[in-house]
């Protein structure tokens, strides 16, 4: 194996090791602290999905989201995450994300980068709050009118929550690379 292969390994390691950490932190805050980030869960498959592109990466991403709600449900039994049939609708929401991700090309361009992630965001939101209302069984005989109408009550938190992560990692990336970029031309 190459030293280029092996730091590019590297780096793929340390950016899901990131992506862990944040899910973790935002996602895991139900036992962590009593104070919880908001979820960025949404935003963290599509940054994956551009990172790290391989399914392989989706997949391992996908199971740690799966097991830190797991974990929660043993160490907090008061806290009811809802695992149930409308819980497999965040396998293709997350999806959704994390393609999108990997489709984007130029991050440089912040219109692109944001118009995708709304597009994402309101796909895979759509997905996971109708595969919730529509399957769960919190709501009996709910209709796919009122399971829309139900869902549209969180798309504005949803939004602000995702974008904002998109946002912020869109600002830390374009700086880290101009840093990079001002270091290189000093050498």
């Amino acid at each position: 194996m190459s030293n280029k292969q092996t730091s590019i390994d590297i780096k793929k390691y340390l950016e899901l090791f990131f992506i862990f950490l944040l899910m973790l932190i935002t996602r895991g805050g139900h036992f962590l602290t009593s104070v919880s980030l908001p979820d960025a869960s949404f935003a963290l498959f599509l940054i994956g999905g551009l990172l790290l592109k391989k399914p392989k990466w989706f997949i391992s991403l996908f199971t740690f989201s799966v097991l830190i709600d797991l974990i929660t449900l043993t160490i907090n039994s008061n806290y009811q995450i809802p695992i149930n049939l409308g819980y497999l609708g965040l396998l293709p929401s997350y999806g959704v994300m994390w393609i999108i991700g990997s489709r984007i090309e130029n991050t440089k361009n912040f219109i692109k980068f944001t118009t995708l992630g709304v597009i994402a965001t309101l796909i895979a939101f759509l997905i996971s709050t109708q595969t919730y209302n529509l399957f769960s069984g919190a709501f009996p005989q709910i209709t796919l009118k009122e399971s829309i109408q139900i869902g549209w009550e969180f798309l504005p938190q949803t939004m602000i929550y995702t974008l904002s992560y998109l946002a912020a990692y869109w600002v830390i990336q374009s700086l880290s690379k101009k840093q990079f970029l001002s270091q290189k031309a000093t050498i």
